[in-house]
């Protein structure tokens, strides 16, 4: 008879249960049995001793929250040594390119002054040399053309 009793109990709760998760899920079977799913979860982290309340949440979200934050703070402050330290590098290279660039163009101008005072003076040789030999030319022309017409003092 006990048997029959505890089957009756159970029948019956069983009955009330799905009677309440379909009354609160409007009707919906999908909705009911989602909702028995997640009570049936809740009750076994509750056994267990994982259930926590909205205030224990609330102090484990904060401790979170700032544990997050703190990590984030730092890894900001580094990528922003970082970036200072890259700066400070990119800085030093390009003043030592412009060192290097005003040295080259320094060296430029002085080899191009120095191309331009040598090919003055090899030009100017040539054309004395030039003068000398037209000026020659032109005397031994000269006396050329006067022993041909007699004026020639020999």
């Amino acid at each position: 008879m006990a048997s029959r009793r505890a089957l009756q109990i159970g029948g019956a709760t069983v009955a009330v249960g799905t009677v309440y998760y379909l009354y609160s899920a409007g009707g919906n079977p999908k909705v009911a049995e989602k909702k028995l799913e997640h009570d049936m979860h809740a009750a076994g982290a509750r056994l267990r001793g994982q259930d926590l309340s909205a205030g224990e949440a609330e102090k484990k979200g904060e401790v979170l929250a700032k544990e997050v934050g703190a990590s984030l703070d730092r890894t900001v402050d580094s990528v922003r040594g970082e970036i200072r330290q890259a700066d400070k590098v990119i800085t030093a290279k390009m003043h030592e390119a412009g060192s290097k660039l005003d040295h080259l163009k320094d060296d430029a101008v002085k080899n191009a002054e120095a191309a331009y005072k040598d090919s003055s003076k090899e030009l100017k040789q040539e054309v004395d040399q030039f003068d000398k030999t037209v000026t020659r030319k032109t005397a031994e022309a000269k006396t050329g053309i006067a022993s041909w017409l007699g004026f020639g003092g020999k």
